[in-house]
């Protein structure tokens, strides 16, 4: 029978690598829920690396083993090996093909990095107003702090082409040693996590307050640094309800791995509920607290909110807890 050629060989090794690889460059379970407008972008990105890298892996890897099988020393066999002393077509063909993939992804990230809006962040201003620190129907009170009115960061991800309008909503976010802080300068609230409604366009103005810090959420596939004494800008829209991890992905201290908050993405009906809970907790009447802790209050001091619903008056309650100590 014929000897079957090597170039047909080839063809067919081509083939299938080529097959496989996309295969599982775009059936992989190497990434975290799809939860942002962002996210798809990346992921095409990542999953054309992916694809690329397991048929770089296929033919070297595949190249080494035939190699190991077919150029083994056989038993008896004291030859030297035959003598080879270069191909200048061969080392042109393998520093050309990674020198086109190398150029072809950096033209491909550029271009995902300017739809995502690395290249046109917002520029429209924002005046921050009271800021309160509640956390839903948790005892909470008012923080008296109003920052100088700002500016829009020009550094960052933002806005895109397509997308020069005002953001549906704007929170201030303040990375700390070893927490992030997020004030809605808009609605006077300030939280220890970040709740968004879906579908809304949302820029987040990062700053820090002592070391770099790095806002990054997995599933929205976004991450922005947040630099001592400048500003920077996190534009997305989130696109799928639920609860996400924020970590900080720069190293920031001794504690760094516990610096982590989330996001909750809200129906805008359950946001409008939980900016309503906030907004009324922020402002009871518990001036320059951060927060209470029950069990630092005093007996007539934990049962004082309750009065209304016990039927009895504050004078009665403090003779109560009189006569008992």
């Amino acid at each position: 029978m014929e000897q079957i050629p090597v170039s047909l060989w080839t063809l067919v090794a081509g083939i299938v690598v080529t097959a496989f690889s996309v295969w599982i460059g775009h059936n992989h379970t190497l990434l975290p829920v799809q939860a942002s407008q962002q996210a798809p972008l990346v992921d095409g990105f990542f999953n054309i690396m992916f694809t690329i890298a397991i048929a770089l892996f296929l033919i070297v890897e595949g190249t080494i083993l035939f190699f190991l099988v077919k150029f083994r020393r056989r038993c008896g066999d004291d030859t030297d090996g035959v003598p080879v002393e270069g191909n200048v077509p061969l080392e042109i063909f393998w520093t050309a093909i990674p020198s086109v993939i190398v150029i072809g992804l950096g033209i491909y990230s550029v271009d995902v990095f300017n739809q995502m809006g690395g290249f046109e962040p917002g520029s429209h201003a924002h005046s921050p107003a009271h800021v309160a620190h509640a956390s839903g129907s948790a005892i909470a009170a008012t923080l008296n702090n109003t920052a100088a009115p700002t500016t829009a960061p020009s550094i960052g991800i933002g806005a895109s082409k397509n997308q020069s309008k005002p953001a549906d909503l704007v929170v201030n976010v303040r990375g700390m040693q070893y927490a992030w802080i997020f004030e809605y300068p808009n609605n006077g609230v300030t939280t220890g996590e970040l709740h968004v409604p879906i579908g809304a366009d949302v820029q987040l103005n990062l700053s820090a307050q002592d070391v770099i810090h790095s806002f990054w959420v997995p599933q929205f596939r976004l991450k922005q640094d947040a630099l001592p004494g400048i500003a920077t800008e996190l534009r997305f829209t989130a696109t799928k309800t639920g609860t996400y991890p924020v970590v900080c992905a720069e190293l920031c201290g001794g504690y760094h791995g516990s610096m982590r908050s989330q996001v909750i993405v809200h129906t805008p009906e359950e946001y409008d509920r939980w900016l309503t809970e906030s907004q009324v907790a922020q402002k009871q009447d518990l001036h320059q607290a951060v927060a209470v802790n029950p069990a630092e209050l005093s007996t007539a001091e934990f049962l004082a909110p309750h009065i209304h619903n016990m039927g009895v008056s504050a004078a009665t309650i403090e003779s109560l807890v009189n006569s008992h100590e």
